[in-house]
């Protein structure tokens, strides 16, 4: 497998990727757009930090690709609908910057406060102006932190050993986690209102773009003081600009811009300005850290299927995984099963998890199901991460359920697949061992391996079909590995299921459907 990575990351990042034997490492830093566009035609992987821009006509070329990895936390260089569409997932290393830019979020509190660049500059020029840079202390000064997440976390905290009272906004944060960290929640208004200093720790999305703007800047104290660290379309800076000329805001410190660099230098030459050319995670550790991280990610993605800091999927940790893991085959393989055997357009998928199931988080499992589903009728790559969203564009409907009814398995998932046709219905169970068995076909109990080629005919039950079965794929010296069958409460109703060894050629496959009491056949492969 091909790991693309075209910008710099830490070389023991690089070194543990290269000690994969099955892994081909391609650092390639500083490419063209046209030579980025021929390296990626092959790639299973791709690394990149925030310069390389991994836009919707690069991931179309990128035919192998399964993951883009983002060695920071900042994904607005990757088209994440585009990545999604094409079955893509997405990680970062959100956590991995996280002290570095809290320490500077803190460095740009205590300039603005006591005007630490302003002095130094003055200092410079060979002056000793030391009545013009009178300071204030953070000591018992109000922090209002625009979102608690991980960074916004650790600034809270640092916040708190100087002696700073410490609200938030963020809506997606509990009561309880801000009260961990000694911080009140509050809405975004009074936050704005009771601020002494704001900091901005949110995402960019739709309803935080310029959430600084004229409006909110309104409502905030009167020479209160911002530091943005997180992105710069957080602010509309032409608003900005206004309100630091004015004196509404005292001052600024900002390390992130709309357009980086600035195209102008009207905000930033502003003498209540501090400008920083975002190197809020420009430490030695950070760099480390997050080239180290994100290379760990993509192994661990690349050879077991773990997930960990995917922006748009579930992810699931390696203790989580080596739980789930075994059931997110199953479900796969059982989907691939009952898409096979069955006939028509579909348009809904019912999935139903029994036993030790009910107590997971099936999120993962249920989209195993459906990519088994649409991957054996679908051009296009079907993978966990789209699966859901092309049955959805196909109007096909996904309904989930649990039940806690006793089961003769301790884990069960049932699958009922209906087609303007018809209905199939497969269950399927994980034995010990991580040993994947197809235990039921509608609703007639049978247990076989799901595995490699299979053969599975509905019959009359009647004497005989065994043995005619088998002598025809004796005749043709195919190997049956394990031949399972099952009879319905009425006796006309049986199936059975044959493991063979190679998959059947259509001429005998007509043999077998030509036998009297077959009224079913045909090859399966999982």
């Amino acid at each position: 497998m091909k790991v693309l990575v075209t910008e710099q990351i830490s070389a023991a990042g690089i070194e543990l990727l290269k000690q994969e034997k099955s892994f081909e490492v391609d650092v390639r830093i500083g490419l063209s757009a046209p030579e980025l566009v021929a390296a990626i035609v092959d790639a299973d992987a791709l690394i990149v930090r925030s310069k390389t821009k991994v836009n919707r006509a690069l991931i179309d070329v990128g035919e192998r690709l399964k993951v883009i990895g983002r060695a920071g936390s900042g994904v607005d260089n990757i088209d994440l609908e585009a990545a999604t569409k094409h079955g893509v997932i997405v990680m970062n290393t959100a956590g991995g910057n996280s002290t570095s830019v809290a320490e500077h979020t803190i460095a740009l509190l205590l300039s603005l406060a006591r005007h630490i660049p302003q002095a130094g500059a003055s200092m410079r020029k060979g002056k000793w102006e030391k009545s013009a840079f009178m300071g204030i202390e953070l000591h018992g000064k109000t922090l209002g932190i625009v979102g608690l997440g991980r960074i916004g976390a650790e600034v809270a905290r640092f916040a708190k050993t100087l002696k700073m009272h410490v609200l938030a906004y963020d809506p997606f944060v509990s009561t309880k986690v801000a009260e961990d960290i000694g911080v009140r929640l509050g809405p975004l208004d009074e936050i704005l209102s009771q601020a002494d200093f704001i900091t901005l720790h949110t995402s960019l999305t739709d309803n935080t773009r310029r959430l600084v703007n004229a409006q909110t800047i309104a409502k905030m104290k009167n020479g209160v003081r911002l530091v943005n660290c997180a992105r710069g379309e957080l602010i509309h800076e032409d608003d900005l600009r206004q309100a630091l000329t004015s004196g509404k805001i005292a001052a600024a410190a900002l390390d992130v811009f709309a357009v980086e660099p600035p195209l102008d230098d009207r905000l930033t030459s502003l003498p209540n300005v501090i400008g920083t050319p975002h190197i809020g995670a420009s430490t030695h550790e950070a760099q480390e850290k997050v080239g180290n991280e994100i290379a760990e990610q993509i192994r661990d993605f690349l050879k077991d299927g773990i997930v960990r800091n995917a922006v748009n999927f579930p992810s699931v940790s390696f203790e989580e995984y080596k739980t789930v893991g075994p059931y997110l085959q199953l479900a796969e393989k059982l989907g691939a099963f009952i898409s096979q055997i069955s006939e028509g357009r579909m348009n809904e998928i019912g999935i139903r998890y029994y036993g030790d199931l009910t107590e997971m988080n099936t999120g993962l499992i249920s989209s195993a199901v459906v990519k088994g589903i649409l991957n054996p009728i679908l051009s296009e790559r079907v993978t966990p991460v789209n699966a859901q969203a092309i049955a959805r564009s196909r109007g096909i409907t996904l309904i989930e359920s649990r039940s806690n009814r006793e089961r003769s398995f301790s884990n069960l998932i049932s699958i009922k697949l209906r087609t303007h046709t018809g209905e199939e219905w497969v269950e399927g169970t994980v034995l010990h061992k991580n040993n994947l068995r197809l235990v039921s076909v509608d609703g007639i109990d049978i247990e076989a391996p799901l595995t490699g080629a299979m053969l599975f005919i509905r019959n009359n039950d009647q004497p005989g079909v065994i043995g005619h079965v088998g002598t025809v794929l004796g005749d043709q010296a195919i190997n049956i590995a394990n031949f399972a069958l099952g009879r319905g409460e009425q006796a006309k109703d049986a199936i059975g299921v044959v493991n063979v060894d190679e998959i059947i050629p259509e001429p005998v496959m007509s043999q077998i459907r030509s036998l009297p009491a077959v009224e079913f056949a045909k090859i399966i492969v999982i």
